[in-house]
């Protein structure tokens, strides 16, 4: 922050500002073309509002000077917000969902406009139709985290727009907590054009998925978070191990999230589970939710501990490898870990420590 941001500051604790000094304050400290300074501060400047009293407003309520610089920068027209009218209730809105303190400055850094004109005819009414579904929603944590990821300003109509996308996805039978989660998610649903949405959730209908689906909402998530070259990336790569494209849309049918694993995951999981237990293909294809477990922390110290087992002959057939993946971590500790007290030291190292074979590999 500038030395002259500070002269500025103390200049409106004294004194309101003329509308020469706001301009040598925009153009000087904040590199504002002298023309677009001097728009701002004739639309904005008026004698019914004073920036000193909004600067002081802001500080009051624990704002430090970079925050208020970064919102000045991004947002001049809060300099000439009225206190009274606008501003605190504002604040006092923002506060009562839950953002206070450093929280609050990042949330209103990130946004400035939501302290303008906008805020009444674009945000707050976006924000009680998400309040609205949002369920169980403690201290109205979803609610907070989706205003922060999504662009609501820069719209059309935001308002239209959320109601009716709001009304096509439960169309889609996504409702309730469903809903609830995957705007939490991916908030940008919300805010895509009524075009673009029914794109996407084509798209996932012609993979086989159907409305009363229940995996419907998982699959428009994942392919919300794709494009459509990372989809044929990731197509290629199973096709590459000997997978048809149905034999790949079975799977994600099954298991949509397997699509948000990235590639390097994927490619190590299938190769595991190929070369070194001897899945057959179709063993993943029929559980498809194998390549979505850890690999480091429990599919190989498990199959570590098994392989250890098998050779010093603590087991006389190998267990169903498929079943030891998903067993609870105290059933797999009572059934194996602790099945023979004369090795139990020994598997527990190699289960603890068995993520080190895929580290050598």
């Amino acid at each position: 922050m500038t030395t002259l941001f500070y002269r500025y500051l103390h200049t409106l604790s004294s004194s309101p500002p003329s509308k020469s000094s706001i301009i040598t304050y925009l153009t000087q400290t904040l590199d504002f073309p002298k023309p677009r300074a001097v728009f701002f501060v004739n639309r904005f400047s008026s004698t019914q509002t004073n920036p000193q009293s909004v600067i002081l407003f802001l500080k009051s309520h624990g704002f430090n000077l970079t925050d208020i610089h970064k919102w000045v920068t991004k947002s001049p027209q809060i300099l000439f917000s009225d206190v009274e009218k606008t501003l605190k209730s504002r604040i006092h809105f923002f506060q009562d969902l839950g953002l206070t303190g450093p929280d609050l400055g990042k949330f209103i850094s990130k946004n400035p406009v939501y302290l303008s004109n906008r805020f009444e005819e674009r945000l707050k009414p976006c924000v009680d139709i998400v309040k609205r579904l949002m369920l169980d929603d403690h201290n109205n944590e979803n609610l907070i985290r989706t205003l922060r990821r999504c662009n609501w300003v820069d719209i059309k109509q935001p308002v239209v727009r959320v109601s009716a996308n709001v009304k096509y996805l439960e169309q889609c039978g996504i409702v309730g907590a469903q809903l609830a989660t995957v705007i939490t998610r991916q908030p940008r649903l919300l805010i895509m054009s009524e075009s673009d949405l029914k794109e996407l959730v084509s798209k996932v209908l012609d993979m086989g998925f159907s409305i009363d689906n229940r995996m419907l909402v998982h699959a428009i998530y994942t392919v919300s978070c794709l494009s459509d070259k990372t989809f044929e990336r990731k197509l290629d790569l199973f096709r590459s191990y000997g997978f048809t494209k149905d034999e790949f849309l079975s799977m994600f049918k099954k298991a949509p999230g397997l699509l948000r694993v990235s590639e390097a995951k994927l490619k190590t999981g299938i190769d595991f589970f190929v070369n070194t237990v001897k899945f057959d293909r179709e063993v993943l294809v029929r559980r498809p939710s194998c390549l979505m477990l850890s690999l480091e922390e429990r599919v190989i110290p498990r199959f570590k501990v098994l392989d250890i087992m098998m050779s010093k002959k603590i087991l006389k057939k190998m267990p169903k490898f498929l079943n030891v993946m998903w067993l609870p971590e105290d059933e797999f500790l009572e059934k194996f870990i602790s099945k023979d007290r004369n090795h139990a030291e020994e598997l527990l190292l190699a289960y603890r420590c068995g993520d080190l074979l895929l580290q050598r590999e």
